[in-house]
């Protein structure tokens, strides 16, 4: 049987990825997009859960708050021993609190050698946070590229409604969303956002 190139199983799995993204934004009313997203996930071998601590319950009950809009700024780093190329599609998207956005990452290993990565994340400023809410992201799970290989990464959130009300955030448009890849080695700790101990990579699930 012929081998496919890299190039044409990137294109195809590229295309596959656009057009789930653009069938979830069409429909993405509350209620259908937690499933939809679901299935796109499945669909594409990619795992993971809500990370501990957020509510994703509120997605089929939030209504968008209409009078407020929030930037939301992508930023990439690769720790200084990870060799991947690393960075966000979009530059940032505008959205309300209450509703869900889709945006997506890039890596790609240059290398001649398959590598593992992972990546942890932060969001600032630190008293919007608490509110940022990924309903799926590739963060904390184990992701490995063969020699050449290139792989977009989705990353699908809300803004809990609740942000507007927050007298601390009161003159706050901007949020930061960065996340930074790490080589997974053995014995590897990374800080988990908001929790005391730290991340080891004997936990990832392979």
């Amino acid at each position: 049987m012929a081998q496919r190139s890299p190039q044409l199983e990137y294109k195809k799995r590229t295309i596959i990825y656009y057009t789930s993204a653009i069938i979830i934004t069409m429909i993405g009313a509350g209620y259908a997009a937690v499933p939809l997203y679901k299935i796109f996930c499945q669909v594409q071998g990619l795992g993971g859960q809500a990370s501990t601590g957020h509510d994703i319950s509120k997605v089929t009950t939030m209504a968008p708050v209409k009078e407020r809009s929030i930037k939301v700024i992508f930023n990439a780093d690769t720790a200084s021993a990870m060799q991947w190329n690393f960075k966000p599609q979009q530059r940032e998207v505008n959205l309300l609190p209450g509703e869900t956005a889709l945006a997506f990452y890039t890596a790609k290993n240059p290398t001649d050698k398959p590598i593992i990565g992972i990546s942890t994340y932060n969001v600032l400023p630190y008293d919007a946070a608490q509110y940022f809410n990924k309903i799926q992201c590739f963060c904390f799970e184990e992701q490995r590229l063969n020699p050449k290989e290139q792989v977009d990464m989705p990353v699908f959130f809300y803004i809990d409604p609740d942000f507007v009300e927050d007298p601390a955030l009161s003159n706050t448009d901007t949020i930061y969303l960065s996340y930074t890849f790490f080589e997974a080695k053995d014995g590897l700790e990374l800080p988990l956002p908001g929790y005391n101990q730290p991340y080891s990579s004997s936990q990832a699930v392979a």
